[in-house]
């Protein structure tokens, strides 16, 4: 690649999905869903209205009732979410849009008022350092989770699948399983949560195996070219750590590399923190290991998404908050014009304020 206008503004294709460019809207929770964890009419605007991105990827969308750790974040189990989502990607694919559904399970980031009542589930009981605003409003510390059993984990697996399943019937363009940012896919990886003695622990070989299970469980629902995965290897998010990151990652990627999915979404740093907070932590390995498509996340500038792009060192670059307050951020990463402040006060809850009526670059909503 030459010109890096050029470069971040070019098509490519992402397994089976065709990007108009390597632009990337980041999944955002935003806590707005209607009664029942149904994505509503205000959640197709706002999708739409970023549908210049080459590619979209959904909020964290829960595959079961005790997938849920955040008050008002959609599910995508019941038929009403399912219609809830059509309405959704109906709206981004006639804006000329590419989305995939972000699938997950919380794991132990959770409560029980949020899971009806019962202990949240963990690869192991080991309470996480981190908080979440409940249905009471109160900001309180998650719940000490109870271990999966391997009977349990089995569900949850299934589970995926059927959420993958059920992302399709709802049109979206694939899925991308979260397993990131100190969730349950990533409580397996790393062992500051996985202290498990069965063939799910232990080892690194073994705390992969969930990880792998839940791909090939995707797989098989929707295919290969369809799936894709979050990876944040070294973040503090919510709590979660690992001894040695470099070789659980290592494996992680290659069993991934084999299954040929579409796409690796990698938080390089710490998650809405430094890059570097790990200095020898070699991502570029992990990128040249996968071999397909590689998506860059985490303090990307426009300018730093420009020259890794045209050096060849990420495929695609998605941004988070900058989406929130441009929803026209293709155009003016394109223009090189300044880009509009996100309020921080609007992030979580609400209706239309700081959601869908930030303006695009002409002073009118978007």
């Amino acid at each position: 690649m030459s010109d890096t206008s050029t470069s971040l503004f070019s098509p490519i294709e992402i397994g089976a999905i065709h990007a108009k460019n390597r632009v990337v809207m980041a999944p955002l929770t935003r806590s707005r869903a209607s009664a029942g964890d149904v994505p509503n009419a205000l959640a197709a605007t706002y999708y739409r209205q970023r549908a210049s991105a080459g590619l979209i990827v959904s909020e964290g969308t829960q595959i079961r009732p005790d997938g849920k750790g955040y008050v008002t974040t959609p599910g995508i189990y019941s038929p009403a979410q399912i219609e809830g989502w059509k309405k959704v990607t109906d709206a981004v694919h006639g804006a000329g849009g590419k989305i995939v559904a972000q699938i997950w399970h919380v794991g132990r980031i959770s409560h029980p008022e949020h899971t009806g009542g019962t202990p949240p589930v963990a690869p192991s009981a080991i309470r996480a350092d981190a908080k979440t605003f409940l249905p009471s409003g109160a900001f309180e510390p998650v719940a000490e989770p109870r271990a999966l059993t391997l009977d349990d984990i089995k569900q949850v697996v299934d589970d995926f699948g059927t959420a993958a399943k059920n992302a399709v019937v709802a049109g979206f363009d694939g899925i991308e399983i979260h397993g990131a940012n100190g969730y349950l896919v990533d409580q397996f990886l790393r062992n500051g949560a996985n202290q498990r003695t069965d063939e799910y622990g232990g080892s690194i070989e073994n705390r992969v195996r969930f990880m792998t299970e839940v791909v090939d469980a995707t797989i098989a629902a929707i295919g290969a070219d369809r799936v894709g995965i979050r990876l944040s290897p070294v973040t503090p998010a919510n709590g979660l750590s690992d001894s040695d990151p470099q070789p659980v990652f290592d494996l992680a990627v290659s069993e991934l590399a084999k299954r040929k999915i579409a796409f690796i979404h990698m938080i390089e740093g710490a998650t809405q923190g430094p890059r570097d907070i790990v200095p020898d932590f070699d991502f570029a390995k992990l990128r040249n290991m996968f071999g397909g498509v590689y998506i860059g996340n985490n303090g990307y500038t426009p300018e730093l998404a420009r020259e890794r792009i045209a050096r060849g060192e990420v495929d695609m670059v998605a941004f988070g908050k900058a989406f929130i307050s441009n929803p026209d951020l293709v155009e003016r990463l394109h223009k090189g014009e300044p880009l509009a402040e996100a309020n921080r006060e609007t992030f979580y809850g609400g209706g239309a304020e700081g959601y869908t009526d930030y303006p695009t670059l002409t002073g009118e909503a978007a």
